[in-house]
């Protein structure tokens, strides 16, 4: 292990301005023929022949012929359609409206679904501006050698990785089972720096533990099994005399809202969960199954904190509104808008926003997030010392 003193670092002028003339040919521009090749993709990009006829798209092909004429490079027509498809997109400015190549949809769909592959067993998140590790995982390499919550991730085998975003790091750090990984944190000013083997990591979305006759469901993700198998633990709680339900969704991001659906018909019979409210789509109710809420009596604490996001907000929303729980933690992430995914050509995805939700009590949450019952902070040093006041206030409740 290696420790030196860290300097921030920046990415230099010349390097932005090559990045941007990239950019400005692979990502903006399709071709001389562009109100061809846009009217063969323009329709899986949900675009209708209105919206088609309604955009003169030949500055484009100006800009284009130019390129063609001068530039000093080959051009390629398939990774120019495939930028025009990202540039288009990412023209919106809206973070959740993502095009995602076939790679990123396959990336995306195993992140979704909880088959992260092989990795050292880590969680991180955007904080203070930097990359970080939230939390380490049990029985995993990353704990082992010593990585702990707070540490920047600075460089994954001797590369600079700290201005690259949270997905990009996370594909850095997987790797095969049993290859070797380095990666150097910045702790306190100072760098350090653990190698281990990567592992196959253990990714269930959710689990639960007694204490007592408390129990404590983690739900990690929403993914399609998430709300089958939370019904499934609870089925079990009669018989184990269970009198109270601790739903920990800290660091929860979300996931398919079929799933919070699911999982909300515990507590909630026949009850509006989610108002969605959409200009394209008008507006419309989510709600939960009958006869399935058998956890509607029960004393529930649902545990949140900044990391608690998306389909976890409707839940911790719905169950407030209804008076079903108390919320405990902090403050959660505030994601109040809806996206659909749509399959695309070449095994590609489009997310799109389609909508805003509103609580059952029509709150927005939309870059707002959920203002627990009971505020309780929770530190890196806690996190470090294994220390959990949030889940330690949720027990004397």
């Amino acid at each position: 292990m290696s420790e030196k003193k860290w300097e921030e670092k920046k990415t230099s002028l010349g390097n932005a301005i090559v990045v941007s003339a990239i950019m400005l040919v692979v990502g903006i521009v399709v071709g001389a023929n562009w109100k061809s090749w846009f009217g063969g993709f323009a329709p899986y990009l949900g675009l209708e022949s209105s919206v088609k006829t309604s955009v003169d798209w030949s500055p484009l092909d100006e800009v284009y012929d130019k390129l063609s004429s001068s530039y000093n490079g080959e051009i390629s027509t398939s990774d120019v359609i495939e930028g025009a498809k990202k540039g288009l997109v990412e023209s919106l400015g809206d973070v959740y409206t993502i095009y995602m190549d076939p790679e990123e949809t396959a990336e995306f769909y195993d992140d979704l679904h909880g088959n992260v592959g092989s990795g050292i067993g880590v969680e991180m998140g955007l904080r203070d501006g930097y990359v970080r590790v939230l939390r380490t995982l049990p029985d995993n390499p990353a704990r082992k050698a010593g990585i702990l919550a707070g540490d920047i991730i600075y460089k994954v085998n001797d590369e600079e990785v700290y201005n690259l975003s949270v997905e990009e790091i996370a594909k850095k750090v997987r790797g095969e089972t049993g290859s070797e990984v380095t990666v150097t944190v910045v702790r306190n000013g100072e760098e350090k720096s653990f190698t281990m083997k990567r592992e196959t990591i253990n990714n269930v979305s959710a689990y639960v533990d007694y204490d007592g006759h408390t129990a404590i469901i983690t739900v990690t993700r929403f993914d399609n099994n998430t709300g089958t198998m939370v019904q499934d633990f609870a089925r079990e709680f009669a018989d184990k005399g269970i009198n109270r339900v601790i739903l920990d969704l800290r660091g929860n991001g979300g996931g398919y809202v079929s799933a919070a659906q699911d999982m909300l018909s515990l507590w909630l019979d026949n009850k509006d969960i989610l108002i969605q409210k959409s200009r394209h789509f008008g507006n419309s109710t989510t709600s939960t199954s009958s006869g399935k809420a058998i956890l509607k009596d029960m004393k529930t604490i649902v545990l949140v904190n900044g990391s608690t996001a998306s389909a976890s907000e409707i839940v911790a929303g719905a169950l407030q509104d209804y008076d079903k729980a108390t919320i405990v933690g902090e403050t959660t992430y505030g994601k109040g808008v809806v996206q659909n995914l749509y399959d695309l050509s070449n095994s590609t995805v489009l997310k799109v926003t389609t909508a805003e939700w509103y609580t059952p009590k029509e709150r927005s949450i939309n870059e707002t997030g959920i203002t627990p019952d009971v505020e309780v902070e929770m530190t890196y040093e806690d996190i470090n010392a294994m220390k959990d006041p949030q889940m330690k206030k949720a027990k004397e409740l």
